[in-house]
């Protein structure tokens, strides 16, 4: 308290991630921080079962219970001051029912920190190296959409300065990223105008999780001050690529030794990294539907697009759904391109990490590596394409669902049966345009 005043914090902001990824918060005063460390603060359980347009969606544990709380604390270890702010620090927060002591079931935090404990119990130690996209965009009141992208510069990928960054977006945003000390590392403009990619460093998964979660809420918030939109949605705009979510993912022994490193073995692979890609391959249908968690994901998919439909890996192959990169020794790591950047961090890193630990645990092996350009029906199996397939065959998948959690998967598939039966009762302007004048 005494130090956080000194330095001219009077507001700590305590967030925490919802079933999307969103951040739900709240500012407390700081006077008012100890009261909340002690006893939570109260928020309706329902916030999980809440949609983007504010329709309470009905899950187990909510409108059937009357709308409980949830209690939340905020994890001081994780106080940072927002550059951006002035006088305010944010954290994040731990979240429980008050009614059991434990964690709410929804909690995504808590699930992925569960899923990191299985795999510590086995020798495990995961780490992750997050790359997220995102589109910037401008407010166009005569758009369909009211904004359309930042920059429409074409052949700009892999780009800096103001070539396709006009207003210095980029740099402005790594600069105050960097003060908010979530192990931003570089950034780029992305393949399509008004498209960015920024690469956080890797660190073990939790940690990881969390900077990625406290990564997209701050490029929306600072485009929200500038009077622009920041989107991590998967395809916003047609005739134009989607955003991707890649994961790196490598694990360690008890002593820092990166285990997926073996260089007598085939590819320099270990066994254990030839089990953790097996069981992600074996996965992949059910851990589609945490790595593309929308309707809209799956107009990312398709040929030539760099984004993964079908289930396959390779060595140093971005057409492949996993790709090892070229590096050995401690850079050894698997390279998970599946997930579109609308993906909720923790659910997407504890997807993946399920998978590979199940892959271990069966000792799976999996099949030839993918050579020359993927996208070839022929030699691999479809990943499903659409949310509704996505949903069945997490349903489907009993050993991943059970290492999930039970309750977290019926809440997370009726929460997104939701969203379909209410895309499937709405009018969209394609439908108007296609069929209005003609018929």
């Amino acid at each position: 308290m005494t130090r956080l005043a000194s330095e001219g914090i009077d507001v700590v902001r305590v967030t925490y991630p919802d079933l999307i990824g969103t951040d739900r918060a709240r500012d407390v005063l700081l006077d008012h921080l100890p009261a909340a460390c002690e006893h939570g603060l109260a928020f309706c359980r329902a916030v999980y079962h809440t949609s983007p347009q504010g329709d309470v969606v009905d899950v187990s544990g909510g409108l059937d219970a009357g709308l409980p709380d949830i209690s939340v604390r905020p994890d001081l270890d994780t106080l940072t001051a927002l550059p951006w702010e002035p006088g305010v620090a944010a954290c994040l927060g731990d979240v429980t029912d008050p009614a059991t002591g434990r964690p709410a079931p929804e909690s995504p935090r808590d699930l992925l920190r569960a899923v990191v404990d299985r795999c510590a119990q086995h020798g495990l130690h995961p780490v992750v190296g997050p790359e997220l996209e995102y589109f910037l965009c401008e407010a166009a009141p005569d758009s369909p959409q009211g904004w359309r992208r930042y920059s429409e510069a074409d052949g700009v990928v892999y780009t800096a300065g103001l070539r396709a960054d006009g207003d210095n977006h980029l740099l402005r945003t790594l600069r105050l990223l960097r003060d908010l000390k979530i192990g931003v590392s570089n950034g780029n403009h992305e393949f399509d105008g008004g498209q960015f990619e920024i690469n956080l460093t890797h660190s073990d998964a939790m940690d990881a999780a969390d900077r990625s979660f406290r990564f997209k809420s701050a490029i929306k918030e600072l485009a929200r001050r500038e009077g622009r939109l920041a989107t991590f949605m998967a395809k916003p705009f047609n005739g134009v690529g989607g955003s991707g979510f890649h994961l790196h993912m490598s694990c360690t022994d008890a002593e820092g030794g990166n285990i997926f490193d073996d260089p007598a073995a085939p590819h320099g692979l270990s066994t254990t990294a030839r089990h953790a890609v097996a069981g992600i391959l074996a996965h992949a249908p059910a851990l589609t539907a945490l790595a593309n968690p929308t309707i809209n994901s799956y107009k990312r998919f398709g040929p030539d697009t760099l984004a993964p439909w079908l289930i396959d890996w390779g060595m140093d192959n971005r057409s492949a759904m996993v790709r090892i990169p070229p590096e050995r020794g401690s850079g050894s790591r698997l390279e998970l391109r599946l997930g579109d950047a609308s993906a909720n961090p923790y659910l997407l890193i504890a997807g993946t990490l399920a998978a590979a630990l199940l892959g271990v645990l069966a000792a799976a092996e999996p099949p030839a590596p993918l050579e020359g350009y993927g996208y070839d029906t022929a030699r691999s199996a479809l990943l499903p394409s659409t949310l509704p397939a996505a949903l069945d065959a997490l349903e489907a998948d009993s050993a991943l669902a059970e290492l999930l959690g039970k309750d977290f998967t019926a809440s997370y598939l009726s929460y997104k049966r939701d969203e379909i039966a209410r895309f499937q009762r709405h009018i969209t302007d394609w439908e108007f345009t296609e069929y209005a004048y003609h018929l």
